[in-house]
């Protein structure tokens, strides 16, 4: 008689179900980076909230009481990105934090009374003219309103000047 092979059910049964495991696993996983990459695609494609629909909550910021700003003073609104500057005849500026030559953060300098650029040294004095380039022209505004002896400032629209004038004062 000749002799049988013992069968081997058992293994065969194992690295199919190993296989089939693996096979749903990529799959699943295949899925999942289809899934994320469509996410990222269709939040970059979408259009952005308008400006005339964004809350106006959102784009007027509340810098306080008048009295609050000494005169010849600058302060920061980290959350508006901005400086409000407090010139010395009382009136007020709302002066972006952006370098014009290439959109950098401004610090203002406190010791020196102007903002420095550091990635350039562009300089700019309290009213945002410039002082020494590259920088090509004076720093964005945006609108003040004063309202019951409350200053707030409107972000929803920088104003692109060239150079200071006393009419950009409130």
């Amino acid at each position: 008689m000749a002799k049988k092979k013992p069968e081997k059910l058992a293994d065969n049964k194992d690295k199919t179900s190993r296989r089939s495991f693996l096979s749903i696993l990529w799959t699943f996983l295949g899925f999942v980076a289809l899934a994320e990459f469509i996410a990222v695609a269709v939040a970059f494609l979408r259009p952005g909230k308008s400006k005339a629909l964004q809350d106006s909550d959102d784009t007027v910021i509340i810098g306080g009481a008048v009295d609050k700003f000494l005169p010849n003073s600058v302060t920061a609104f980290v959350r508006g990105r901005f400086y409000l500057a407090r010139l010395e005849d009382g009136g007020f500026l709302a002066l972006s934090r952006k370098c014009t030559h290439l959109g950098c953060t401004l610090p203002w300098v406190e010791k020196e009374n102007k903002f420095i650029c550091p990635c350039h040294a562009s300089a700019f004095d309290i009213t945002g003219n410039v002082i020494s380039a590259p920088a090509p022209r004076a720093l964005d505004i945006y609108t003040v309103i004063i309202e019951n002896n409350i200053v707030k400032v409107d972000t929803s629209k920088p104003i692109k000047r060239s150079e200071f004038s006393s009419e950009q004062v409130v």
